[in-house]
């Protein structure tokens, strides 16, 4: 059955470093009026801009779009915009002739609660979610009046990071229409100076892009400008539709004369640390490889993929696998040592100890991991410990490297279930195991994985998780990943800075230092008038220890940093809260207890006063829609399911409307609406049945009233259940009692007081009066308003009343016919025996939600509701009362139970089936 929820705001995340701020609009066809090129469904977007901002890494992109209606009616317009997962947004501002309508960043909780207050009352919009291995989506929605502009500006930053020796920018591109004004402008100041400075698109020939991008860096600054226009936007020479649809990304370096290189602004300083040159300290490595049934198939040939190490395979897919695996093993220097553990129910290795990676080690590897077969369950704890056993015990025995590195990499789908299968158990045994002495790191595939287990027992030793996707690349995603671990430069890294100058460091010890990384520390000074600052790093290299000293005169930098028309104001303080902010949630992942608060109370603080939004914060933006204020509330997504403190995020969208009196309805597609008072809330469910069909929707006993409701179709009788829509076309209301019956369709009211008829139309104004006598308390005296063309009120004495509201379609409708609606206004002279669809509900009865999460549908969160000792999963949605107004109608939320009500209602809706309208 149809559904007629609300219209909705949603705020969606995703990640990586991109954005795409664009509009999208409803895609029906437009009429036969001509309008401008760039006109899709009369919205214009005649300006997108995405202004990209560096300074010594740090990000600060500002995406605007601007548009106009040019139809003659209002229409709903979204911009999106796809920006990293590392990012965090700081500012959203909608303005709509002229008037901004800011976002403003509250705690979480704040936000929640002002979320679980209104949305009884109110509307609720899509979930925040990852579209992407990189991205989040921000999405924001908002009705335009004919000839009206809006302006959408979405701000976000980030600390860029250098990874295999570049720093990158990832922009998604996807504007979905001809833009007259589109342009990605991007400024870099690198104090160090720039050393290389590059752009692409996925989506453009070089041709095209050489005229539209231009390029250009000297010394400390670097310039990237794409603005396509109109004709080389488009998918063909005559073509209406787009061509941008993709990555754009901006890759650079800098300068390193100087292994480090440290900045001071305003009291605050950061430190970057990238030493190049050093010989690589070999590495023994073990691969813990999860081989059990959950592994099979794609996964299974992921891993083999990637450790296989240059196996020739017949189809073309391990052909192309071939060469990236034989790039790994060009990465596999013969100093290296390794071992393969292989867990299922049990455990299997390929040598008993660590073995140097000759030649004929690496050609009998290949042997070994070809005959890998997936089989049992998942034995992880055993698995990981035999790994780290066998490295602890290398070193014990002196039969590796002194001068070398250990590192584990595991890789499985995260679901222990054999042995050892408790997660915090797991996590202590690895923990105890490793003892702090190397990193973990855990690679997990797919998305039907415990990801926060794996996150966080790698962040609790000192390595990092990492999703492998399972598409055509995954092999490359692997090779990439171990590219990142492969050339170790130092091992042991410590940063010291000169004691009682400095408070509030981020993070300055290191287990390793990674060829093509960077390390950044932050922190404030103690002292702003001091003269010179000094920093050193430590750390152990492949054939000694070495100390780094970086030392800064404060008045020569001063100097070099006064570029105002590049760095943007207290860009360093920014740049530490944004670091200290990802430190603090990253170590709350593992915390507990009072230790747990404190991160996250230091966490909140910075969120708020930097205005970030954060997993502990919100976004809180106010919008007009339909003459109501609706405020949504975006929060950050996380990676993993299980962390619902988190990674399970809402985008709400709730309008606060005054508590009503109990009601109890159906109308529309049948669509039944209870409220209820205890809750201050509603439930609602729909009953699909073939037209001619009779339902009873109120039978009291005691009162004698009845209230009958027959089913009407589309005209020509659509059969398909699934999209055809029916009404009540024709109730039949009646007091045994007082002997009196009604029957009310679209057409006329006719009225029976015994043998005596009189009959109404819908055309008059009139009220009719009858007393009448009840055993139920107080006395019946019937009393019938007809208001011309709208509705019916039907009242029996000082305590029921009903009323049936009108609606009326274009007579030449090739579909709708007129159809009514039947409302209880009050009921609380009803006896406790009254049943039917809606008398059953007169009765107090409560129920309770938990559990609000993403639905299937990103606009209607699901939930677990507990009523009349039930467990249903109910929908968040929307329907609407149309007693002030037939034609619009005041929207209503309500929990939607599928199912015809099943569960809710007493029986099934077949039980309340009844042959006729009297």
């Amino acid at each position: 059955m149809a559904s007629a929820w609300w219209p909705c705001l949603i705020l969606a995340l995703l990640s990586g470093l991109a954005a795409s701020g664009f509009l999208r609009s409803p895609s029906r066809p437009l009429g036969k009026r001509s309008l401008p090129e760039g006109v899709v469904n009369g919205i214009e977007v005649y300006s997108t801009k995405i202004s990209c901002k560096v300074t010594s890494r740090f990000a600060h992109n500002v995406v605007t779009t601007r548009a106009v209606n040019r139809a003659d009616t209002a229409k709903e317009v979204s911009f999106d915009v796809e920006l990293p997962k590392t990012a965090f947004i700081t500012n959203f501002t909608l303005t709509i002739d002229g008037v901004t309508y800011p976002g403003n960043v509250k705690e979480k909780e704040v936000a929640k609660k002002q979320y679980e207050k209104a949305v009884s009352q109110g509307k609720t919009a899509g979930l925040v979610k990852a579209s992407g291995r990189k991205l989040e989506k921000f999405t924001v929605s908002v009705n335009v009046a004919a000839g009206s502009k809006v302006t959408f500006e979405l701000t976000y930053e980030e600390l860029l990071k250098r990874h295999k020796g570049k720093y990158e920018m990832y922009l998604k591109v996807q504007p979905k229409q001809l833009v007259k004004h589109f342009e990605i402008e991007a400024d870099i100041f690198e104090p160090q100076g720039i050393s290389t400075l590059d752009a692409e698109a996925s989506f453009i020939t070089n041709d095209l892009l050489g005229s539209a991008l231009t390029k250009s860096f000297s010394g400390r600054k670097g310039r990237v400008s794409f603005k396509p226009s109109m004709d080389q936007q488009r998918s063909c020479p005559t073509c209406t539709d787009s061509l941008l649809n993709g990555d754009f990304i901006i890759t650079y370096d800098v300068n390193r004369e100087s292994p480090a290189n440290v900045q001071i602004v305003n009291g605050y300083f950061v430190h970057f640390f990238a030493p190049q040159g050093l010989p690589v300290v070999p590495k023994n490595v073990v691969f813990v490889i999860d081989v059990s049934g959950s592994m099979h198939g794609r996964k299974m040939e992921q891993v083999r993929f990637s450790l296989q190490l240059g196996v020739t395979c017949g189809r073309e897919t391990h052909l192309f696998t071939k060469d990236a695996l034989l790039k790994i093993l060009e990465d596999v220097k013969e100093d290296d040592y390794l071992n393969f553990i292989l867990f299922s129910g049990d455990v299997t290795t390929w040598k008993d100890t660590l073995v140097q990676a000759t030649p004929e080690n690496i050609e009998e590897a290949r042997t070994f991991v070809k005959n890998i077969d997936d089989q049992g369950m998942t034995n992880i704890n055993d698995g990981l410990l035999r790994g780290i056993s066998m490295l602890n015990k290398a070193r014990e025995e002196h039969s590796v490297p002194e001068r070398s590195t250990s590192i584990v990499i595991m890789l499985t789908d995260g679901d222990p279930n054999v042995g050892e299968s408790r997660p915090e158990k797991i996590q202590e045994n690895v923990r105890n195991a490793i003892g702090g002495k190397f990193p973990l790191y855990n690679l997990g595939f797919g998305n039907n994985l415990n990801y926060n287990f794996l996150e966080s027992m790698a962040l609790e030793n000192h390595g990092l998780a990492r999703r492998i996707y399972e598409d055509s690349d995954a092999n490359l995603q692997l090779q990439g990943f171990y590219e990142e671990v492969a050339n170790p430069l130092l091992t042991g890294v410590e940063i010291e800075y000169p004691e009682n100058a400095i408070q509030d460091l981020t993070q300055s010890a290191y287990q390793h230092f990674y060829d093509g990384s960077e390390i950044v520390v932050a922190g404030r000074l103690l002292d702003e008038d001091m003269n010179n600052f000094k920093a050193d790093v430590k750390g152990h290299g492949a054939i000694n220890d070495l100390t780094f000293t970086e030392e800064v005169d404060m008045k020569e930098m001063e100097k070099a940093l006064k570029e105002q028309d590049y760095i943007f104001g207290n860009y360093i303080e920014r740049l530490w809260a944004y670091l200290t902010i990802e430190q603090l949630l990253e170590k709350r992942k593992n915390a507990h207890g009072e230790e747990k608060e404190n991160l996250t109370a230091q966490a909140l603080d910075l969120s708020l006063k930097y205005h970030f939004v954060t997993p502990l914060t919100s976004m809180v933006v106010t919008k007009p829609e339909d003459n109501e204020d609706q405020t949504a509330i975006a929060d950050k997504p996380g990676e993993g399911p299980a962390d619902t403190e988190v990674a399970r995020s809402m985008a709400y969208l709730t309008s606060y409307q005054p508590p009503q009196t109990p009601y109890y309805y159906v109308d529309g597609d049948p669509h039944f609406i209870i409220q209820v008072p205890q809750r201050d809330d509603a439930i609602c469910f729909n009953v699909d049945e073939d037209p001619g069909t009779v339902l009873r929707l109120i039978q009291d006993p005691i009162t004698g009233l009845t209230v009958n409701g027959q089913i009407i179709g589309e005209k020509g009788g659509n059969s398909d259940s699934k999209s055809r829509k029916t009404y009540f076309g024709k109730l039949g209301i009646a007091s045994a009692h007082m002997d009196f019956r009604m029957e009310v369709t679209p057409e006329k009211i006719t009225l029976w007081s015994g043998a005596a008829q009189s009959t109404f139309s819908w055309l008059d104004t009139v009220t009719v009066t009858q007393d009448g006598y009840s055993p139920a308390p107080g006395s019946q005296r019937l009393s019938v308003t007809i208001n011309r063309k709208k509705n019916m009120v039907v009242s029996f004495g000082d305590g029921v009343t009903f009323v049936v509201v009108l609606h009326q379609v274009w007579k030449k409708h090739p579909v709708h016919q007129d159809f009514l609606g039947f409302y209880v206004v009050d009921s609380h002279r009803m006896s406790a025996q009254t049943h039917g669809l809606l008398g059953q509900f007169f009765h107090p009865f409560d129920f309770k939600v938990s559990d609000i999460h993403p639905g299937s549908d990103p606009t209607k969160p699901d939930a677990t509701m507990v009523v009349k000792n039930h467990r249903l999963t109910v929908t968040r949605g929307s329907q609407k009362d149309y007693r002030k107004d037939a034609s619009v109608g005041t929207k209503v939320a309500c929990w939607f139970v599928h199912n015809n009500g099943q569960g809710l209602i007493d029986g099934v809706h077949s039980d309340y089936i009844v042959p006729n309208l009297f």
